[in-house]
C-alpha cells in the first residue's frame, strides 16, 4: 500500500523530473525526498524511475501506475477544494429569522461579521411576526429566530441575547425634545402612537401606566417600529420605542429621551429543541450577542450608543 505522502513525493518526481526540483516543490529537503523514492521502490518491488543525466524518467512498468496517482491526486485535490469552499460557506446556507425590532439595526450588523468570516455563504433572512417563529423552526425553515420575549414551548430552547430598554421618541422640536429624562405621566399628555398591550414591549408601558393609574390616548396604532418612528417623525405623536430598533442612528430625525420608570427587557435566540446547529448559525448568534450587548445600558454610554441624531 502507498500512503499520500507517498503519492504526492513519487508524483513531485514525475511532474519536476528530478529529486530537487520535487524538493522545492514540496518545500522540503531533496536528502528526505530520495530516501522515501528508494523506500517506496523497495518495499513495493516496483522500479518508478529511470535515471538519465541527472533526470528522473518513468519507467514503462510505472506508466499505469502514475495514470492511478494522478486520478488519486486529483481526488485529493477535490477534496481540498470542497474543503475550502466549506470554510468560506460557499456550500451552505445560513437560514435565521428575527422579529422586526432587532432586524432593523442589530441583524444586518451581525450578518456583516458573518459575511467577513463566510464570505461565499447563501444567506437567507426572514422578518417573522413572533406568532409565526414557532413554524418556522419547528417545520425547519430555519435554524434560529431572534426573539423579543421568551414564550413557553415544548419544541423550542430560549438561549440569552442581551437586555434592553425603552425610550420615549419624539419629533424634532417637540418640547419634550431637550429632555434627558421623562416621566410616565408626562408621557401620556401627549398623544400616543403604536402602544399595544400585547405587544412585549407595549406590555411593559402598559403595566406602567396601569401601575400608576394613568389614562392615555393612542391616536394611531402601528406594529412595526419603522413605522412608529416615521409617524412620529412626521409629528402625528410621540410613541415608546425599543432601544434596539433605534441603536446607532437607525432611525435619524427623531429624538429619544430616557423613561424615568424601569422598562428593562431581555431578548432570546430561540432555537428547536435537540436539534445540532450549524457552525454558520453558531457565529451568527456569537455574532449577533456580542452586537446586541455593546448598547446594553449597563455597557454602552447612555444615547451616544443608540446613535441619537438631532437635526435643527
Amino acid at each position: 500500500m502507498m500512503t499520500l505522502r507517498q503519492v504526492e513525493v513519487i508524483r513531485a518526481v514525475m511532474v519536476t523530473g528530478t529529486i530537487g526540483g520535487a524538493a522545492k516543490l514540496l518545500n522540503v529537503s531533496a536528502p528526505g525526498i530520495s530516501r522515501l523514492v528508494k523506500y517506496t521502490e523497495r518495499s513495493l518491488g516496483i522500479r518508478f524511475f529511470q535515471r538519465q543525466n541527472g533526470r528522473y524518467f518513468p519507467t514503462p512498468e510505472a506508466e499505469n501506475i502514475f495514470e492511478q496517482i494522478n486520478g488519486v491526486y486529483k481526488k485529493v485535490d477535490d477534496l481540498s477544494e470542497i474543503i475550502s469552499k466549506i470554510g468560506r460557506g460557499g456550500l451552505s446556507e445560513l437560514r435565521i429569522g428575527s422579529v422586526p425590532s432587532i432586524s432593523q439595526v442589530m441583524v444586518p450588523r451581525a450578518i456583516e461579521r458573518v459575511r467577513r468570516r463566510y464570505p461565499d455563504l447563501g444567506i437567507d433572512i426572514n422578518i417573522l411576526k413572533i406568532e409565526e417563529a414557532i413554524d418556522y423552526l419547528l417545520l425547519g425553515r430555519g435554524e434560529c429566530v431572534a426573539m423579543s420575549y421568551r414564550l413557553e414551548h415544548s419544541g423550542l430552547d430560549f438561549l440569552p441575547l442581551a437586555s434592553g430598554e425603552l425610550y420615549c421618541v419624539v419629533p424634532p422640536g417637540h418640547e419634550l425634545a431637550r429632555r434627558k429624562q421623562v416621566s410616565a405621566a408626562e408621557i401620556t399628555r401627549y398623544p400616543l402612537i403604536g402602544i399595544d398591550p400585547n405587544d412585549p414591549y407595549g406590555r411593559i408601558m402598559a403595566e406602567i401606566f396601569a401601575r400608576h393609574r394613568l389614562d392615555y390616548n393612542i391616536t394611531i396604532r402601528a406594529r412595526f417600529g419603522t413605522t412608529v418612528c416615521a409617524l412620529v417623525k412626521a409629528g402625528l405623536g410621540i410613541a415608546i420605542i425599543d432601544q434596539f430598533t433605534v441603536a446607532h442612528g437607525g432611525y435619524p430625525g427623531v429624538e429619544l429621551i430616557k423613561i424615568a420608570e424601569p422598562t428593562q427587557f431581555d431578548t432570546y435566540i430561540a432555537v428547536k429543541r435537540g436539534a445540532p446547529l450549524s457552525l454558520h448559525v453558531e457565529y451568527f448568534i456569537e455574532s449577533l450577542r456580542a452586537e446586541m450587548r455593546a448598547v446594553e445600558p449597563a455597557r454602552s454610554n447612555g444615547k451616544a450608543a443608540l446613535g441619537r441624531v438631532r437635526k435643527n
